[in-house]
């Protein structure tokens, strides 16, 4: 609901005040909206609100919420440290706040806190990044976070080599077109599946090869796979590996229960790596990336942040590759 009443955030200690320029529209926002994250397996519904309490990533959420993991904004209070006033920043959507007990604890920009869906958002300095110097667009900065972010820790996770051929699921998505886009630039031989008005996407991208969404992915031939999809086809994802093969997981919109042969896992020497969690050194990758204009986002529209019921509802539709992003009300005048 676009309420136009919201005071200006009042920054805190450590925070800078963003004027936000442009916010994507990505999964997590709407998982998080409805539940999805609760342990039952179908998550929250519309009937049962009290799954959405537990739909955060870490839990609980606190209410009233201001959703929004995307962000391309101006700093226009700083803090001590950090961006001056003036500067284009951006920052990770899972944001590191690692703990001795818990070496990959996160906090949400979004869920956690509130987030980029608004005019004005505040956000602690040490997880702001400068991209004044990004040829990119301000549309297109805000289609990299949740993206760009959640493909660089894919691949980092499976340790991606030049030459390694890799299977990306969901390639035509943001998150999908961004891991082609990224193996690709790391020279790996990448196949992405995708439906098959989606395959000239994938290919722009970077994909060497493009397979239909329902077709079987070839037996041994893969050295590592990400997964976006996850859902009754897994098995065949496993399969695909070769022998010491990375799978790494971050989606499950096919659903998020599979079932698994342990004897293929084991007799093959597979790795199984779930991906939430982004170190710090990933994300800053990335953004060297973007101010060098080596990685660009695709971007299927924008709509005015007033209309983001609209705009979410477009995007879980799936007609569109690549990237949804919204315009507040002084960007889109």
């Amino acid at each position: 609901m676009w309420n136009t009443e919201i005071p200006v955030p009042q920054p805190g200690p450590g925070d800078a005040l963003v004027r936000v320029l442009a916010a994507g529209v990505n999964n997590t926002d709407i998982n998080i909206r409805i539940g999805w994250y609760a342990k039952e397996e179908t998550g929250a519904t519309a009937e049962t609100p009290e799954g959405v309490e537990a739909g955060g990533f870490a839990g609980a959420l606190n209410f009233p919420l201001i959703q929004g993991g995307d962000l391309c904004g101006r700093v226009v209070l700083a803090g001590e440290e950090g961006p001056p006033v003036g500067s284009r920043v951006t920052c990770q959507i899972n944001q590191p706040e690692p703990t001795a007990d818990n070496p990959v604890r996160y906090r949400v920009i979004g869920s956690d806190y509130d987030g980029a869906f608004a005019e004005y958002c505040a956000v602690p300095v040490r997880h702001l990044h400068d991209v004044s110097a990004s040829p990119l667009s301000n549309v297109e900065v805000a289609a990299m976070p949740c993206a760009f972010g959640t493909a660089a820790a894919l691949i980092d996770r499976v340790q991606l080599n030049a030459g390694d051929r890799i299977l990306i699921t969901g390639a035509s998505g943001g998150v999908g077109l961004a891991a082609v886009q990224l193996a690709a630039l790391d020279g790996a031989e990448v196949t992405g599946d995708a439906s098959p008005s989606k395959h000239a996407a994938v290919r722009e991208a970077g994909a060497s090869h493009v397979i239909d969404r329902d077709d079987a992915p070839g037996i041994k031939s893969f050295n590592a796979v990400i997964d976006l999809v996850g859902g009754p086809s897994w098995p065949t994802l496993i399969d695909a590996l070769r022998p010491g093969g990375r799978y790494a997981v971050a989606g499950a919109i096919a659903g998020p229960m599979v079932g698994a042969d342990l004897r293929m896992i084991y007799l093959n020497d597979l790795s199984i790596l779930g991906t939430t969690y982004q170190p710090p050194e990933v994300f800053a990758r990335l953004v060297g990336q973007m101010n060098a204009g080596t990685v660009r986002p695709l971007i299927s529209a924008t709509f005015p942040m007033e209309r983001i019921a609209e705009a979410q509802a477009e995007f879980e539709a799936k007609r569109h590759p690549g990237k949804l992003v919204l315009l507040p009300p002084e960007a889109h005048q």
